[in-house]
């Protein structure tokens, strides 16, 4: 897979200039609207809503990620398990996975759009009137920013241990009939998972804590007004189409 998943793809386009909780606004509208209307012209036109967005944030066609072989065969496998059940169960399944491929298309464009210290406060923001229910907001946020920054170096752990598992050599026989490759790469993704959250919890220490994280002041601005007016005139027309048609 590309090493671009979860990380920001540095180029300048308007959809980076954007607040991050104007993207998270416009992928939950987005969600919200295949949750009850998942049509066919409403995925359609979701779809073209999202090429404009890649086309407008300058994406190189090397940002998107490249699918192991089997990701595709076991889709195959799953539209003709549905073949003995009929046409329409096929066409279901695949508008269902148009939807999910949707709905993850939408969260990579917000991680391939949006720096991940932008993340937190972006987050914090937007849920500042749960405080008033006295919801941990901030730790909310803390955490889904910590993920979202943790899982990239994660993945490049694994693909290093894989491929150092690779250049080892196996002494016998008894040795390659006992080898669980699953198991060793998650016991050693463990261990260094546990390594590098001590280490970040120590620099987030040492610079003052996780309320650093949320306090960095950014705020929408006339262009994130406009693009949450693109997005409510798409959800609108989608589902005007699928009304019409």
């Amino acid at each position: 897979m590309s090493a671009a998943i979860l990380r920001e793809v540095p180029v300048d386009s308007p959809v980076h200039r954007l607040w991050a909780g104007t993207k998270m606004i416009g992928a939950f509208a987005v969600s919200v609207l295949l949750m009850f209307l998942p049509s066919w012209p409403v995925l359609a036109v979701t779809v073209a809503f999202l090429i404009a967005a890649g086309l407008a944030a300058r994406l190189p066609l090397g940002t998107l990620p490249r699918l192991p072989w089997w990701f595709w065969a076991l889709l195959v496998v799953g539209g003709l398990i549905n073949v003995p059940v009929g046409g329409a169960a096929v066409v279901r399944y695949v508008q269902v996975l148009v939807f999910g491929l949707v709905l993850l298309a939408t969260s990579f464009l917000i991680a391939w759009t949006t720096p991940m210290g932008d993340i937190a406060p972006a987050l914090a923001t937007l849920g500042a009137p749960l405080r008033k229910l006295r919801l941990p907001v901030d730790e909310w946020a803390v955490v889904v920013a910590l993920t979202l920054r943790g899982l990239p170096l994660l993945l490049d752990e694994m693909r290093i241990l894989r491929a150092a598992r690779r250049l080892r050599p196996r002494e016998n026989l008894l040795q390659r009939a006992t080898d669980n490759p699953l198991i060793d790469i998650l016991t050693a993704a463990m261990a260094v998972s546990t390594r590098r959250a001590g280490e970040l919890g120590e620099a987030i220490t040492a610079r003052g804590g996780t309320g650093q994280l949320t306090a960095r002041p950014n705020a929408p601005g006339r262009r994130d007004a406009v693009a949450l007016a693109v997005v409510a005139v798409v959800c609108v027309g989608a589902v005007a189409l699928d009304l019409l048609m």
